[in-house]
């Protein structure tokens, strides 16, 4: 207030007037008056409503359980990222796992490096209390006391269909037949681990957001782009545009169909890239082999994934 050219500033809402006042000796006084009966009702034309699947007037006891909302159904601030990332995920779940498991059988999804498991519970939620399917949702992740709060909140909601586990992603065993594996920014290589987990589970739909990324920055070897790699910020950058382009070749050699996607706002979060794969192409197809092999002799470079895909990849690269 101090920094401004003004001496008296009176500030009108809905909720209320607001009137300060800067005097000579540089004291602001402040007071709060009641709002006054507006010349004509407020257009509210432009303020178009988000297109959340999870609507908190419609869904505020979940989102408060979960954290997401306050007391009175509301998103907090410091949520809002979350709230939109999670909201997006569950639009991309119900475009593509939905449509493969209506009317069979009860719908198995693993979410890779769960963490504090807002995306968990949203899936298990939307899925079977919005959609009415049957389905059950496991969490992973290796931090056991994140695996303690969740197992309590799953308790305190009584909700049978989700499981949790304290171990690390190479190292669970599905209950049963995964129609998705899911991961939001599980860091660095647990998002290969993740990718790699739901070709070997022969999971019908991988959906992953990766985070930080850093198993090529010191790998990259390519003397034409030296005045590139100079840099830090350009080197991570481009490593991380590498990293998930091997991804998603790697996952079209294993018979996906891929695409890199934007799948929420950047104002959200700078890590809204999203590897939507789904099952249904020939495995070891020639193109993307010999792309894949190009790339990776080009970089000088033996990424992550290649290695945790194991002997089934590396034999479809050497075909080529």
């Amino acid at each position: 207030v101090l920094a401004m050219p003004f001496a008296h500033i009176e500030v009108q809402s809905t909720d209320g007037d607001l009137h300060i006042r800067l005097t000579r000796k540089g004291k602001v006084l402040m007071t709060r008056g009641k709002p006054r009966p507006p010349d004509a009702a407020a257009d509210l034309a432009h303020n178009r409503p988000k297109d959340y699947l999870l609507v908190p007037r419609e869904h505020g006891a979940f989102l408060r359980a979960l954290g997401i909302a306050d007391r009175r159904g509301q998103v907090r601030p410091t949520m809002q990222g979350k709230f939109a990332q999670v909201n997006e995920f569950l639009r991309i779940i119900d475009q593509t796992v939905v449509p493969l498991v209506r009317g069979g059988g009860p719908m198995c999804l693993v979410d890779c490096g769960c963490g504090s498991a807002h995306l968990t519970f949203a899936a298990y939620h939307f899925l079977h209390d919005v959609r009415g399917l049957d389905v059950r949702v496991a969490g992973i992740d290796v931090k056991a006391d994140l695996v303690r709060n969740c197992e309590a909140l799953r308790d305190e909601l009584g909700w049978q269909g989700l499981e949790y586990s304290a171990c690390t992603i190479r190292d669970f065993q599905p209950p049963s037949p995964v129609d998705a594996v899911l991961s939001l920014h599980a860091c660095d290589t647990a998002t290969d681990e993740a990718i790699a987990s739901g070709v070997q589970w022969t999971s019908r739909v991988i959906l992953a957001a990766p985070c930080c990324q850093h198993e090529l920055h010191h790998q990259l070897d390519a003397a034409s782009f030296r005045p590139l790699l100079r840099h830090g910020i350009l080197r991570e950058r481009l490593a991380d545009l590498l990293t998930d382009t091997f991804r998603a070749l790697a996952l079209r050699i294993m018979g996906y169909r891929t695409a890199v996607v934007e799948f929420v706002s950047p104002e959200h979060t700078a890590k809204n890239l999203l590897i939507r794969a789904e099952a249904g192409l020939k495995r070891g197809q020639r193109e993307f082999v010999r792309e894949y092999a190009t790339l990776r002799d080009f970089w000088k470079v033996r990424p992550a994934i290649e290695q945790l895909l194991g002997e089934g990849f590396v034999r479809l690269l050497s075909v080529e």
